[in-house]
């Protein structure tokens, strides 16, 4: 599937700008809120309506109205994206569309959102919903065949996930100004918590599942199935769900798989399940994310792990030019959760997050300076990539 997407944010013909956003999940307590609000039960040992999660918000951060309109959840963030404006607009959903009732087996917590709220995701505009992830089989092959016709209905592409296994490699193409397109690929990982059995096979629905991280053949085969449908002047992205919810450490097969992607190709490397902001590299001039962090889910109240901030995000926005692949700039937006609802982060916070990402990031020898408009960028001290992206923006 192709779709086209006609505005741009650079005067350059040749320069495409890709937003990239981590989880973002809208069920379970989101769901709540919104106007349409599905059945809240859970099967949770701690929490067994999805109303609680809600609560728990309210006496975090204060009242939360009810029902709040589609553009809650995104709060500051949706005019900050228009004055922005991406090309294309990549997210990983961590949630599933249905309002089926069949808990998948052997799952405890599980995420679901009604398809009347649909709107709620489509008031961010995405192209792309990656859906290799450990979410989204939580309500089994129903659910994942729920999910992917709401998206098609409202003309977004999916990619990681479907009817076969196929379905869940054919890469989503969007068309940029009639001329370049975006290419991505999503996949999931073991360590991610995505069980063995959500694998698809050529007859079965499910993800594309990546079962060995240190094989490079695995990378090349990834990089080949989406590169396949490449042609010049091409953006090609590789989604990849991978690691634990907590914690800067990288693998290192993550580092090398990473790596390998971009040896054969890949031009950008979206990495995400950690519940926060993880190391950024650019290697050989382009950028490989680790973890994107969360970007809209319920967890404001719940305590626990209170030193890696999950209430701060980041979503990143990466421009490269189309004709050598290379990173022109990558910006992020410093966001804080409030109310479960998006808001710019403080001074403060945003330099808590530039320092901390910069910090963890050391060791790639990547650093992260403040602009004069409270976005953060990467400058990479690696030679020529250092030089051109200090011009850029």
């Amino acid at each position: 599937m192709e779709t086209d997407q006609s505005s741009g944010s650079s005067g350059n013909p040749d320069e495409v700008t890709v937003l990239l956003g981590g989880d973002v999940m809208l069920g379970r307590g989101v769901d709540q809120i919104l106007p349409y609000p599905g059945e809240p039960v859970l099967r949770e040992p701690h929490l067994r309506d999805a109303r609680g999660y809600v609560r728990l918000a309210e006496h975090a951060n204060g009242p939360i109205p009810r029902p709040v309109d589609w553009h809650w959840p995104w709060g500051e963030v949706l005019a900050l994206l228009d004055e922005a404006a991406p090309d294309v607009r990549l997210i990983n959903l961590e949630t599933t569309i249905t309002a089926d009732g069949e808990f998948v087996e052997h799952k405890t917590v599980c995420y679901r959102m009604h398809p009347d709220n649909l709107p709620a995701l489509t008031a961010l505009r995405p192209n792309v919903c990656a859906l290799a992830n450990n979410h989204i089989l939580d309500f089994g092959y129903q659910g994942l065949t729920d999910t992917v016709a709401a998206l098609t209905a409202a003309g977004i592409q999916s990619v990681g996930a479907g009817a076969d296994l196929p379905a869940a490699r054919r890469p989503a193409v969007v068309s940029v100004q009639g001329k370049q397109r975006v290419l991505v690929g999503s996949v999931a990982v073991k360590s991610a918590g995505v069980p063995e059995s959500w694998a698809a096979h050529y007859n079965r629905p499910g993800v594309w599942l990546i079962r060995d991280l240190s094989l490079r053949d695995v990378a090349d085969e990834v990089a080949a199935e989406v590169l396949a449908h490449e042609r010049d002047g091409d953006v090609a992205i590789v989604s990849v769900h991978w690691g634990s919810n907590w914690g800067h450490a990288i693998a290192p097969s993550e580092i090398a798989f990473a790596h390998w992607l971009i040896d054969a190709g890949i031009d950008v490397v979206h990495g995400h399940s950690s519940h926060h902001p993880r190391p950024i590299e650019i290697y050989r001039g382009k950028p490989i994310l680790y973890g994107c962090g969360d970007v809209i889910d319920d967890y404001e109240g719940i305590g626990g792990h209170q030193s890696f901030r999950g209430d701060l995000r980041l979503v990143y926005l990466i421009q490269t030019d189309s004709v050598s692949g290379q990173l022109v700039s990558l910006r992020m937006i410093p966001l804080r959760v409030r109310r479960m609802r998006l808001e710019r982060a403080s001074q403060t916070d945003a330099e808590w997050l530039r320092k901390t990402v910069e910090h963890t990031s050391r060791r790639f020898g990547t650093r992260i300076t403040a602009r004069s408009d409270d976005l953060l960028e990467v400058v990479s001290f690696h030679g020529d990539i250092h030089r051109r992206m200090s011009r850029a923006g």
